[in-house]
């Protein structure tokens, strides 16, 4: 096997090792975290008795607490599993990726998005396009392009022969309108030959489901023998928003042997 093949292959090992113990330090942060809701349990449970002497009015408080505990770690526990999508990320801009902006749709204009002086706008705050190639994702931290339709030219780190694209959002519990509606919805990618510049093959469309995980790994539908250092991303509709879609993360993945 090849040098270079062999320190990937070190590197992503180390990158799960890293994964692994971060899981089992959360697990045991969940653990602790539930000791501490069954003490507050306890608690209720005794000063409601004290209080009111009704065991039954007790008894129902404890199933209450019971049922949002259980939810509770469930949750996290369902946050864990998403956001481990153990594939290297060849779209990461730490990494050395970037957007072209000669291929890249032109981001909304947000009049709300600026800071004025006596009524002139002179510092715009709206997020750039290549912040969907970084893993800081929080609500409102996305790249927003007008309507339902617009497209992402990315370099990626490296040349390789991509397998899968992986499309992250926020969720509908966390976001400040309580709903997704400027989520993507199809989208489909395509690789560029001739450093960028050159015909789009065609690699894939696929469905973000606004309902389902917030992290969604998608195999490439065409298989590929040639190597690209861009993709396309184009977005084809979104979740009902008028007036425009939000792009949280977009990630483009290889086997450890599939780049060049």
């Amino acid at each position: 096997m090849p040098r270079e093949q062999l320190e990937l292959l070190k590197k992503e090992s180390q990158a799960l090792e890293n994964n692994f113990r971060e899981i089992l330090s959360l697990i045991e942060q969940i653990n602790i975290l539930k000791a501490l809701l069954r003490d507050t349990q306890d608690g209720l449970h005794n000063h409601s008795r004290s209080r009111d002497g009704d065991p039954s009015e007790a008894q129902e408080a404890t199933g209450i607490i019971d049922e949002e505990t259980s939810n509770l770690v469930d949750y996290v526990l369902k946050k864990l599993r998403e956001d481990r999508v153990q594939m290297a990320d060849y779209a990461l801009k730490s990494a050395g990726a970037s957007i072209l902006e000669a291929g890249t749709s032109e981001s909304y204009k947000n009049d709300n998005a600026k800071l004025h002086w006596y009524g002139i706008g002179f510092l715009n705050y709206e997020m750039p396009p290549d912040i969907i190639l970084q893993p800081d994702v929080h609500p409102g931290k996305c790249w927003a392009f007008p309507g339902a339709q617009g497209q992402a030219l990315i370099k990626l780190a490296r040349k390789i022969v991509p397998t899968a694209v992986t499309m992250e959002h926020i969720s509908e519990k966390v976001s400040p309108s309580g709903h997704i509606s400027s989520a993507p919805k199809d989208f489909s990618v395509y690789g560029i030959l001739k450093q960028c510049g050159g015909e789009e093959v065609f690699l894939g469309q696929f469905l973000y489901n606004k309902t389902g995980s917030t992290v969604q790994t998608f195999g490439l539908q065409h298989e590929v023998s040639e190597s690209f250092l861009c993709v396309k991303l184009k977005i084809l509709s979104n979740w009902g928003h008028p007036k425009y879609t939000c792009l949280y993360r977009f990630r483009v993945h290889s086997t450890p042997g599939g780049h060049t």
